[in-house]
């Protein structure tokens, strides 16, 4: 068996980074995905794929695998740098404003 251990990216659809923090372990799918000829559904006999454990380091992640015989190639996070401007949207609702506010 064999696993991919990371830390999920932020998804487009969000702009704060919930739920990136952890580690994921996804097992790999051994065999392919088939379509399903009368409705079109794709389906798999493997039910590892649908498996997605978390884990708070990387290190406890790779020990899980470790004990349990589990070939995992572990992906390293890119960092990226804060977006904080100043003066951005939130300083208009700031309590020290030294200007009136108006539309």
């Amino acid at each position: 068996m064999s696993a991919r251990i990371y830390r999920p990216a932020k998804t487009a659809m969000q702009s704060g980074t919930a739920r990136t923090r952890q580690w994921v372990l996804d097992y790999v799918a051994d065999t392919a995905r088939e379509v399903d000829p009368l409705m079109g559904w794709t389906s798999s006999a493997d039910t590892q794929a649908q498996v997605r454990l978390r884990f708070d380091t990387k290190e406890a992640a790779l020990d899980y695998a470790r004990e349990n015989g589990i070939d995992a190639v572990v992906t390293e996070p890119q960092s990226r740098k804060v977006n904080v401007r100043p003066g951005g949207y939130g300083d208009n609702f700031a309590t020290n404003r030294k200007q009136v506010w108006t539309h």
